[in-house]
């Protein structure tokens, strides 16, 4: 049959030849068949090509291009050898395939000896002593390869990562990748699939058990087809991971049953398709490709892998070279006589020299080595937006399937374009639009709550509160779904002495959920294990206890109104300004008064202030009660208005506050602060068990603090409660304090009026929405946070589930004694009306004393001096006039001349 269809070959040939003066050229290919599939998608690329060239009239115009196929099976380099040397006897000007290394090798060793080119359209790793001079290779050089993986990895500043390999010659490809960490300060792994074995399910258990989120898989398409597979079957195709696979036909799989999953997928592409061109071309090829034998699974219907564009861009290379080629003939060569073909040099250096734009980009052969080094790479992603829709327009399909994020150029290294970065920010992983998030929360008065229902609830209806309420707003601005999970343990999240998580926050961190929307505090050992959005809520830690007991008036609670220090101020103010009047009055020669007022020539004159009288002066006047006493110098009156001002003053205060007292219960709190607790013993407090406020007070270096947390942590067993629920119990039936979250103290005391809030807030904190590390939401989350703030939607939530019974208001505040920081300043104007009067007085006994002299020229200082004696006798309240001393005495202080009236004279002369 073989012979058959070779005669029948040759007599179309020469029928041609007959027919037309135009040169016919043949070339050779051989193909290797797989069990599944009928024909090899390198054979249909082959022929598609060839009848392309053949169409393309302004190409090749007075050449027409045949072709030769031989199928020989996988890994059977005799065959090989055999199917060749048959070629060559029929005459071809180049060598096509095969694609496995054991029948390349043979066939390059016959193409070699009689300088025929071969070409080469898979990845090879030439030896160093490479001596295959008619070699040809269109796949990118694979140092070339290596370096763009490690540019990538550095792109998206990857850490840590690990490297899933298919077989040793991954390794040659990761070579760059596995030299960097010494220099990129990377943490790398390497793990090798099973040979022969497409269940990597064990492996990639291990995988996400070490929580390996970034992996680099060398594999090819069929094995990249079935490891998605088994990815999405171990819950690994979410937004968390970042798979990037090295083959040039990612883009070819068939992703749409994990576009939406929300999983970063990176890979390179090496085919131009935002060339109009190349994809009209790809469009013909899904045309016919839909007409003949189904395509291989896991790829999409029609497109075209990187191997077939690469076959066609060889075959079309052929094409170009031959346009430059004149008389040139095609001999028949036979592979025991080793006589070469004589335009093989001229023909491959046509090759070398050859450049096309083809398929997968420009192409440029090195003269030396005949390997391609100059090529461009797309750098794409998956992602979610456009749906492809029919079975044609592959082109287009693949476009709304990918975004192009960067180019990668083997001397230029990456370019990343703005319109890259636009699309990039519509990426799967930046977007909550028809995604279903886990929400992790915790049973917590108001923020979830079980729903009263005569009916039974199922999902989301079985819970209310205020983080229900955020959720449902959350979803309304990014347009996700959500179930809402209760945590498994009953617990926040904090850290064991091995450095192990529990309750929600370990439930993030195994990415059990996406979103823990609760009253979950903000902390630094949290953030370095989660991410956090913005708080939706600001608070501290404050104490909840038992409203104090009140205490009723005492027998002695009219004593209340003023403190103790101004009772023992008002004593001693009665008490001094008794004695100032007293000296004041005994001092003042208006004081003094004849008491027998018909006998005008007594010397006999009295004072009514003595000391007894003037301490019940004051007395009364604080009483608001007269006395008999009146003063009548203006000294005196002075001390006298001075002390009626205070005693207003202070009487009216007294009266003003004595009620407030009488009517209102005062509190007897055994605590005001945490000091307070420091201090003591008797009162048991704690916290909740592995929450934020425990691992405050285990964490802070402050004094009282640590003082605190050594007294819970001496009494685990009592101190520290399961959850709130418990505390508050314990706060209510025992002596217990509970140190807790102030906002949650609001909302309990609103409801239980036997609580209350003891002292300020100990610190300041927030509460805030935690997502895993790196999770794509937290962004979108803070800005819809953010977005609900300005809009004042987070008060009204927080009003509406605070907002409680009431328990009865307080009209009247406990009352405060008065200070002196109250009434100081009565005391300071009683003190400058002292002074005042002081210096009155003196001036009243120094004009007195100078009228008491007229009759004399002075005054002797030790007259004064006597009057001043007898003035301040306290025992007397009568003395005898004083008579003027003689003009001669030797100490006089005051003197003036003797002024005399008419009448006086005319009374002395008439007593004369």
């Amino acid at each position: 049959m073989e012979k058959r269809n070779r005669l029948f070959s040759c007599l179309l040939l020469m029928v041609q030849l007959c027919l037309s003066s135009s040169q016919v050229l043949r070339i050779g290919g051989i193909f290797e068949t797989r069990e599944s599939e009928l024909v090899s998608m390198d054979e249909l690329a082959f022929k598609f090509a060839v009848n392309n060239i053949n169409r393309n009239k302004t190409l090749m115009p007075n050449t027409t291009l045949t072709y030769d196929i031989q199928r020989i099976n996988l890994f059977d380099g005799f065959e090989a050898s055999r199917r060749v040397c048959d070629q060559l006897a029929l005459g071809v000007v180049a060598v096509f395939g095969p694609s496995h290394s054991s029948s390349v090798s043979a066939v390059q060793s016959i193409c070699n000896a009689l300088e025929v080119p071969h070409i080469q359209t898979r990845w090879k790793h030439p030896s160093v002593d490479n001596k295959d001079t008619f070699f040809i290779n269109l796949y990118p050089e694979y140092t070339a390869i290596a370096r763009a993986i490690l540019d990538v990895v550095t792109f998206f500043k990857w850490r840590k990562l690990t490297v899933v390999y298919e077989d040793s010659t991954g390794l040659m490809r990761m070579q760059e990748l596995i030299k960097a960490p010494a220099k990129f300060n990377l943490k790398i792994k390497i793990r090798q699939l099973t040979p022969g074995n497409q269940d990597a399910r064990p492996l990639l258990k291990e995988l996400k058990k070490d929580k390996e989120f970034f992996i680099i898989f060398d594999c090819s398409y069929r094995m990249a087809a079935e490891l998605l597979k088994q990815l999405s079957s171990m819950g690994m195709m979410t937004e968390y991971y970042h798979f990037f696979f090295t083959t040039l036909d990612l883009f070819a799989l068939d992703l749409e049953p994990y576009r939406y999953s929300g999983v970063n997928m990176t890979g390179f592409r090496l085919l131009n398709i935002d060339d109009p061109w190349v994809a009209s071309t790809m469009d013909k090829w899904a045309m016919e490709r839909l007409q003949g034998p189904k395509q291989e699974s896991g790829l999409m219907d029609g497109v075209m892998t990187t191997d077939a564009a690469l076959m066609y861009d060889a075959v079309f290379m052929v094409a170009v070279a031959s346009q430059r080629a004149t008389q040139m003939t095609v001999s028949s060569l036979q592979c025991h006589r080793h006589k070469p073909w004589r335009f093989g040099p001229r023909f491959m250096n046509l090759f070398k020299e050859a450049q096309w734009d083809g398929l997968t980009g420009h192409i440029v052969l090195n003269k030396t080595d005949g390997l391609r080094r100059d090529f461009d790479l797309d750098i794409i992603s998956l992602k979610e937006d456009g749906t492809a829709r029919g079975i044609v327009e592959a082109g287009s399909r693949l476009t709304k399937r990918w975004i192009k994020i960067a180019v990668w150029n083997s001397y230029r290294g990456m370019n990343l374009t703005e319109k890259s970065i636009r699309d990039k920010n519509n990426n799967v992983t930046d977007s909550l639009a028809n995604r279903t998030l886990i929400v992790t929360t915790i049973l917590e008065n108001p923020y979830v709550m079980y729903r009263k229902s005569d009916k039974e609830l199922v999902g989301n209806d079985r819970f209310e509160g205020y983080c229900l309420d955020l959720l449902k707003e959350l979803s309304n601005i990014l347009g996700f779904t959500y179930e809402v999970r209760l945590v498994g343990d009953g617990k926040y999240g904090a850290q064991n002495d091995k450095g192990e998580w529990n309750g929600m926050v370990r439930e993030l961190i195994d990415h059990v959920a996406d979103l823990a929307v609760a009253p979950l505090t903000i902390t630094y050992v949290r953030e370095k294990v989660i991410d956090f959005s913005k708080p939706f809520m600001t608070l501290g830690i404050s104490i909840l206890y038992r409203k104090p007991n009140g205490t009723n008036p005492g027998v002695f609670s009219f004593l209340n109104p003023l403190s103790p220090d101004i009772w023992m101020y008002v004593l001693l103010a009665c008490t001094g300004v008794s004695c100032v009047l007293f000296v004041i009055a005994r001092f003042t020669p208006y004081e003094w008064y004849n008491p027998h007022p018909c006998n005008p020539s007594s010397t006999l004159i009295q004072n009514n202030f003595t000391l007894l009288n003037s301490f019940w002066f004051g007395v009364g006047a604080l009483m608001r009660q007269g006395s008999e006493l009146m003063p009548k110098a203006l000294s005196t009156r002075i001390v006298g208005g001075i002390w009626w001002f205070f005693t207003l003053i202070i009487i009216s205060s007294y009266t003003a506050n004595l009620a407030a007292f009488l009517t209102v219960e005062r509190m007897d709190a055994p605590i005001d602060s945490a000091d307070d607790l420091a201090k003591q013993t008797r009162i048991e407090y704690g916290a909740v068990r592995d929450g934020s406020t425990m691992t405050f007070f285990k964490k802070s270096k402050i004094s009282t603090y640590e003082k605190m947390w050594a007294f819970m942590s001496s009494r685990k067993n009592t101190a520290l409660v399961k959850n709130n629920r418990e505390g508050i119990t314990r706060v209510l039936t025992t002596d217990y304090a509970m140190l807790m979250e102030s906002t949650s103290i609001e909302y309990i005391s609103q409801r239980n009026c036997n609580l209350t809030q003891i002292g300020g807030l100990i610190d300041s904190k927030g509460y805030g929405v935690g997502t895993p590390i790196g999770s794509p939401y937290r962004d979108k989350v803070t800005i819809a946070i953010l977005q609900l703030q300005e809009e004042g939607k987070l008060h009204m939530m927080k009003e509406k589930w605070w907002r409680g019974n009431g328990c009865p208001e307080e009209d009247n505040k406990e009352a405060n004694a008065l200070g002196v920081e109250n009434i100081g300043g009565i005391f300071i104007v009683l003190a400058a009306g002292l002074v005042l009067s002081v210096f009155v007085a003196i001036g009243e006994f120094i004009y007195k004393a100078r009228r008491n002299a007229d009759i004399e020229e002075c005054m002797s200082f030790s007259a004064m001096m006597e009057e001043l004696g007898i003035s301040l006798q306290c025992y007397k309240d009568t003395r005898r006039r004083s008579r003027p001393h003689s003009a001669t005495s030797s100490a006089c202080m005051f003197c003036q001349p003797k002024r005399t009236t008419k009448r006086e004279e005319v009374t002395r002369d008439s007593s004369i």
